[in-house]
C-alpha cells in the first residue's frame, strides 16, 4: 500500500464512459461484468482479441513466459484501466488477476464500429494506443539502462502517480510481481527498498511493509532520473 502524503494531479482520462461508448448512453455497445479470483487467467497470450477490457475493481497483471521459465510482466492494469486493446487480431500477453478482481468487457467489434461514427471516441483510441506505446518504450529504458535501484525509484514513481486518491491506497502487487516487471530478483527488490529506507526517501507501515509512505519525492525523482 501506499500513503500520499499529497495530491498529484489526476492522469488521463481512461474509463470506457469517458470514451464515450458506455451502454447507458451509446445503444451500439454491449458491457458485461465478470469477476476472476485471485490468480485466475482472463485471457491467454495468442488467443482471440476478440474484447476490450475495462477494470472495474482490483488489478490485473500482463505478462509473457520466457522460454526458460522466467516471467517478464509488462504492465500493471489498476482501477479505471483499460486493457487488451490489440493492434492485431490475437493478445501479446497473457492477462491475469493479481487479487479478486471485476472487469468490464465489450466487444472490440462493437468499439471499432462506434470509433468509426464518432471523431471523439476515435481520437481518444488514438491516444490510448499513443500512451500505451509510450508506457512499453519507457519500460524498455527501464529494464535496459538502468541500476536495480533507479528501477524501483521509477517504478514506485509510476505507482505514485498512477494511485491518485488521497490516504491510504492498496499496492495489490508482491514484490515477486514487481521484480518480474522490473527484470530483477525478489532479493534485489527487497535491497533497494531497505536501502531507500535507510536514506530516508520512504517508510514502512506495519510488521509486512505492505505500506509504504513516500516521504522525498525529490530525492526518489533524482534517483530515476540518474543515468
Amino acid at each position: 500500500m501506499f500513503v500520499r502524503i499529497t495530491t498529484d494531479p489526476a492522469p488521463r482520462p481512461t474509463s470506457l464512459g469517458e470514451l464515450g461508448i458506455a451502454s447507458e448512453s451509446n445503444p451500439k455497445v454491449s458491457l458485461n461484468e465478470f469477476t476472476y479470483k485471485k490468480g485466475t487467467e482472463i485471457y491467454g497470450e495468442k488467443e482471440p482479441a476478440d474484447y476490450v477490457y475495462q477494470v472495474k475493481k482490483g488489478a490485473v497483471r500482463s505478462y509473457k513466459l520466457l522460454s526458460d521459465g522466467r516471467r517478464q510482466i509488462g504492465a500493471f492494469h489498476l482501477a479505471g484501466d483499460i486493457f487488451g486493446l490489440e493492434n492485431g487480431s490475437e493478445h501479446r500477453f497473457t492477462a491475469e488477476a493479481i487479487v479478486t478482481t471485476t472487469v468490464r468487457l465489450i466487444k472490440r467489434r462493437s468499439l471499432e464500429m462506434v470509433a468509426e461514427s464518432d471523431a471523439l471516441v476515435s481520437r481518444n483510441l488514438l491516444s490510448m494506443t499513443t500512451d500505451n506505446l509510450q508506457h512499453a518504450e519507457n519500460h524498455m529504458l527501464l529494464l535496459g539502462r538502468k541500476t536495480s535501484l533507479e528501477r524501483v525509484a521509477a517504478f514506485l514513481i509510476e505507482m505514485d502517480r498512477r494511485l491518485t486518491a488521497a490516504g491510504v491506497m492498496p499496492l495489490p502487487m508482491s514484490r515477486r510481481d514487481i521484480a518480474d516487471y522490473l527484470g530483477l530478483t525478489l532479493e534485489t527488490v527487497s535491497r533497494a527498498l531497505s536501502r531507500l529506507h535507510e536514506l530516508d526517501i520512504i517508510g514502512f507501515i506495519g510488521s509486512n511493509q505492505r505500506q509504504i509512505i513516500l516521504l522525498d519525492r525529490r530525492q526518489l525523482a533524482d534517483l530515476d532520473l540518474q543515468n
